[in-house]
């Protein structure tokens, strides 16, 4: 059965959005757990250090607190990546970009200068993030 709205390159951000509140609802009702993605980079980040430096690991406050493990929200990550490559490929709007094309516009050519614009937004965005514990 093929469902053309899969395969439309823009989804209405209505409809989108509206999923997502259910997806929402539907993890606090039966798993008593909001989904967020923070924890899940600070985890992955334990778990790679525990590969080179177990021992360090092991001694860190937050490491004993919220332990570098796969959980449902680690899962959760993944499921995100993996919906949006099967979206992208379903609407035939797959790219392989490291930035977008319009922060040319905005800063420039130079492909180091976007990329240091972008670490720079993330970096601040998991800081306000960690910082507001989510």
């Amino acid at each position: 059965m093929r469902i053309a709205w899969l395969r439309k390159k823009d989804w209405s951000p209505y409809v989108s959005g509206a999923l997502s509140g259910v997806v929402l609802t539907l993890s606090v009702w039966f798993a008593d757990k909001y989904f967020g993605a923070s924890t899940t980079f600070v985890r992955s980040a334990g778990m790679l250090e525990k590969v080179f430096a177990a021992e360090r690991v092991g001694k860190m406050d937050y490491f004993l607190k919220e332990l570098p493990k796969v959980d449902w929200q680690w899962m959760f990550v993944v499921g995100i990546l993996l919906g949006s490559f099967i979206a992208s490929r379903i609407s035939g709007s797959f790219q392989l970009k490291a930035l977008p094309d319009m922060w040319e516009a905005r800063f420039g050519p130079s492909r180091i200068k976007r990329g240091l614009v972008a670490f720079c937004g993330g970096l601040v965005a998991m800081f306000g993030a960690r910082l507001a514990d989510g």
